[in-house]
C-alpha cells in the first residue's frame, strides 16, 4: 500500500494488522467502539433467559481480563501511531470496559480531554430488576499527547446547541426506526449499532471537511455514513464480512453534502429547550435542507452545525431570520419552514414539537 491511504474504503480484517499497513500520522481523528467484553450477560436477558440485544460471544468476549487488556493496548498503540500529532481519538464503552479503556489510554500517553456521557433517551430496561437501568455509555475523548494542539470546533458545537456551550452530557436516543439496519427476516444486522446523531456530534467536533476519520471497529458503518454525509473521508476496518457488506451498501446510499452545507461557523429558553441542531443531527431537517419563509421570499441552507446561510448572513435560525428582515429579532421557529414533497411548507416549530413528543 505504501503511503497511499485507502480513503473511503472498508478494510476487511483484523484491526491491528490493518492499522499496521497504514502510514504513521495519517488520520485526523479516530472513533472506536471496541468489544465490550461483557462479564455479566445475565443482566441483559429477559426473565425467560432470551437475550434482549444479544452480543455474540465469538467477537465480544475474551478468555480473561489479561487477554482483553493486551488486545486493548495493542490496538490503541497502533491507533496512536497512525493519529496525527494534532489528532484526537474517541473511544466509547460501557461500565464493563470503559475503565480499562481509560487506564490503557493514559498508560499509552494519550491526553484525556473529556469524558462524555451519552445519556440514552430510550434505554433498554433491566428486566431482572436487580440493578438500575443502564441508561448511558461513556465516550473518552483524548488527544495524541499532552502537547498536542488538537482541533476542537467550539463554535460549531455551540451553534449546534443553539448558541449555548455544548456540555459533556449528550441526550440522544438509541438507534431505532428506519435508521436501524435489519436483515430480510427483520432481525437487527448488528446488536450495538450506534445512532447517527452521536457520530454527527463526534465528527463535527474534531474534524473539518476533507479530513480523515478512522474507525477500527466499523460494524455496520455509522462512522462512514456520517463522515460521507458531512464531507469527510473515512477509513473503516471490520473483520466480519457480513457487517462490512452491510456497511458498504449503507454508505454508498449516502448523498454527500454540498461544500456550503458541510461548512461550520467560523470564529465564534416553559417547555424544554430544543436546539435547532437537534433536528439537524437526528436527520429531521438534515444538513443541506432549504428553509424558507411562508411567502418564499428568502431561502436559507442548513449547515452541518445547525447554523443556516442566506446570502452573506450566517448564524442561528433566529439571527438569520432577523438579518433578512432587517429586524432587531426573530423567532426562527415561527419564521422558517421546510418544503415537503408536493410543495407544502411545514413550520420548523412542528418538527420541534415532534422531538418534545418523543421525550415526553
Amino acid at each position: 500500500m505504501g503511503l497511499e491511504l485507502p480513503l473511503d474504503q472498508i478494510l476487511v480484517g483484523d484491526c491491528i494488522a490493518e492499522m499496521q499497513r497504514l502510514p504513521p500520522a495519517s488520520v485526523h481523528a479516530i472513533f472506536a467502539d471496541p468489544p465490550y467484553n461483557l462479564q455479566l450477560k445475565g443482566d441483559l436477558r429477559r426473565p425467560n433467559d432470551t437475550l434482549v440485544d444479544g452480543v455474540d460471544d465469538a467477537w465480544d468476549r475474551f478468555a480473561d481480563l489479561a487477554t482483553y487488556d493486551a488486545f486493548t493496548r495493542a490496538w490503541l498503540a497502533e491507533a496512536r501511531r497512525v493519529l496525527r500529532k494534532d489528532g484526537t481519538i474517541w473511544v466509547i464503552g460501557s461500565y464493563h470496559n470503559v475503565f480499562r479503556l481509560g487506564a490503557a489510554l493514559q498508560d499509552l500517553d494519550y491526553w484525556v480531554l473529556n469524558d462524555v456521557i451519552w445519556r440514552k433517551a430510550n434505554p433498554m430496561p433491566n428486566f431482572r430488576g436487580r440493578r438500575f437501568t443502564n441508561a448511558h455509555e461513556t465516550l473518552i475523548w483524548a488527544a495524541r499527547g499532552e502537547e498536542s494542539r488538537y482541533r476542537f470546533n467550539y463554535a460549531a458545537m455551540k451553534a449546534l446547541n443553539e448558541d449555548q456551550q455544548m456540555r459533556s452530557d449528550w441526550f440522544i436516543p438509541l438507534c431505532t426506526g428506519p435508521e436501524r439496519l435489519r436483515d430480510a427476516a427483520g432481525a437487527k444486522v448488528h446488536p450495538t449499532q450506534k445512532p447517527e446523531a452521536l457520530l454527527h456530534r463526534v465528527i463535527l467536533a474534531c474534524t473539518n471537511p476533507g479530513e480523515i476519520i478512522l474507525d477500527p471497529f466499523l460494524g455496520t458503518g455509522t462512522t462512514g455514513a456520517v463522515a460521507r454525509r458531512l464531507g469527510r473521508h473515512f477509513i473503516g476496518i471490520e473483520r466480519d464480512q457480513g457487517y462490512a457488506d452491510a456497511a458498504a451498501e449503507r454508505i454508498q446510499a449516502i448523498v454527500p453534502l454540498s461544500e456550503t452545507a458541510a461548512l461550520t461557523m467560523a470564529g465564534k429558553r416553559e417547555q424544554p429547550r430544543i436546539p435547532f441542531g437537534t433536528l439537524v443531527e437526528r436527520g429531521l431537517v438534515p444538513p443541506g435542507s432549504l428553509l424558507m419563509d411562508r411567502a418564499r421570499r428568502w431561502s436559507a441552507t442548513v449547515t452541518a452545525d445547525g447554523s443556516i446561510r442566506c446570502g452573506r448572513a450566517q448564524g442561528s435560525i433566529h439571527q438569520v431570520g432577523a438579518a433578512v428582515q432587517e429586524a432587531p429579532s426573530c423567532n426562527g421557529w415561527a419564521f422558517w419552514h421546510v418544503e415537503l414533497p408536493g410543495g407544502r411548507l411545514r413550520l420548523l416549530d412542528e418538527f420541534r414539537a415532534e422531538i418534545l413528543g418523543l421525550q415526553a
